[in-house]
């Protein structure tokens, strides 16, 4: 039962980012993103987020942006055993998500900002729960003398994670081939963690043991932004640099119940009266050792670590245009539920690369790649919070209407490579995969 209770810690983080980025924020909110990958030289309405001193370079006047992208995302766990191998799946999903992007330019000076879902975002469950906590419950249960042909093993794990950001920035243009931007973003945090192992049914007793969790977390956190940017013919070079963001949310705790029912706790007595009083009484401290943390009003951090961007972009001719790219998240840096961050090898390392050609003056096509190494280790993983590196390939176009409106489509899938991982109880294997679609339209006036 200790065992099981530390994995509640786990809770807190069972939603991870179902869109690009790293292990706690998101990179695409544009579908510009989503159809070319590498968007850190941009001039255009999405350098709001992607390059906000590149802005100087952009439109005069006004520019509004409405983005809408659907991700959908399995995360599945195989447990193989010398018995044999069960797949508990994982179903993350996303209503369709919004981002609204505004910008004002007028001679040396840009005004812009953005909302959108700035980290995680989305909902995962598993109907069948995940293999640590059915194990963990069967091992502790067959200790007390109770095995599994006794009783009926009803488990689920489900939770929700989005962190809301709106974000501002000013761009000024020092001298012609140099600007600078300066910004900041406010994060809001929303989650719920729910969960269940109840071992029910048995002939005799009953509801013989649960395990329930039902927390709610909200919290607030702030990001500084500064950016760069040098334009000179054909080459800009681009860097961005987002400091570590705080966010300690607060349970509002609505369930957090977990231990043996009461037929099981008099039966036990019955028959040791003495050995059982001492389990029971281990059994209270445990409890309340482990729950503390997740009592109404306690709370868990949940950091976006600081991103490091710099981008080189080229114009070949007035129709093609490339660009290559770096990301590095400090996630060693930026503190997790029980210092789980220590565990990783080093921050997110992503590579990207993208390509744009004018067909004519109405339609665009575009193309990109990123690669994400998370610096994943067996202490990082969890049945609860995993990630996978992975490669993503995005494509799409753009259909400039009229001179003001211009249409964006993109698709982007994330190819992820399987992680094993060797447990007590057996071998696991994460697996995820990840599409996104979107649709957007920006306006100039």
């Amino acid at each position: 039962m200790k065992k099981i209770l530390l994995t509640v810690a786990l809770m807190m983080g069972v939603v991870t980012a179902s869109w690009a980025g790293g292990l706690m924020t998101n990179t695409n909110y544009h579908i510009a993103f989503d159809r070319m990958m590498a968007r850190g030289a941009t001039f255009e309405i999405d350098g709001v987020f992607s390059n906000p001193a590149g802005l100087a370079w952009g439109h005069e006047g006004w520019q509004l942006s409405l983005n809408f992208q659907k991700p959908w995302q399995n995360r599945d766990i195989k447990l193989t055993t010398q018995t044999g191998s069960h797949t508990y799946e994982g179903k993350a999903s996303a209503p369709i998500v919004p981002a609204l992007f505004a910008s004002y330019k007028k001679d040396r000076w840009a005004v812009s900002g953005m909302l959108g879902i700035v980290g995680s975002g989305g909902f995962v469950e598993y109907k069948e729960g995940v293999p640590m906590f059915n194990l963990l419950m069967q091992s502790m249960l067959a200790s007390n003398g109770i095995t599994p042909d006794q009783y009926t093993l009803d488990s689920e794990m489900k939770g929700k994670q989005y962190i809301y950001g709106g974000q501002v920035n000013f761009t000024y243009k020092i001298i012609d081939c140099l600007s600078a931007a300066v910004g900041i973003r406010a994060n809001y945090y929303d989650g719920y963690y729910r969960g269940h192992v109840v071992a029910k049914d048995h002939p005799l007793l009953g509801e013989v043991a649960k395990l329930l969790l039902d927390v709610d977390q909200k919290g607030w956190g702030w990001t500084p932004i500064v950016a760069l940017d040098f334009h000179k013919g054909g080459l800009t070079l681009a860097a961005r640099y987002e400091f570590r963001t705080k966010i300690n949310p607060k349970n509002e705790t609505n369930v957090l119940d977990a231990g043996l029912g009461t037929a099981t706790i008099a039966a036990l007595m019955a028959a040791d009266p003495q050995g059982a009083q001492a389990k029971l009484q281990n059994l209270q401290t445990t409890l309340g050792a482990y729950t503390a943390a997740y009592q109404d009003g306690e709370r868990t951090r949940y950091d976006m670590p600081a991103l490091f961007s710099i981008a080189a972009g080229y114009e070949f001719t007035p129709k093609l245009r490339a660009t290559l790219e770096y990301h590095f998240f400090d996630d060693k840096n930026a503190k997790m539920a029980n210092d789980r961050q220590k565990e990783l090898k080093h921050g997110t390392h992503e590579f990207l690369a993208g390509l744009e050609y004018d067909i004519n003056d109405k339609f665009t096509i575009s193309c990109g790649g990123q690669r994400t190494d998370y610096g994943l280790s067996d202490g990082y993983q969890q049945n609860t919070s995993f990630a996978c590196d992975s490669y993503s390939i995005g494509l799409g176009g753009a259909w400039n209407i009229n001179e003001k409106v211009r249409l964006n489509a993109g698709y982007f899938i994330s190819l992820y490579s399987d992680y094993d991982k060797q447990a007590s109880y057996g071998k696991e294997t994460y697996s995820r995969t990840n599409n996104v679609i979107g649709l957007g339209i920006d306006y100039r006036f």
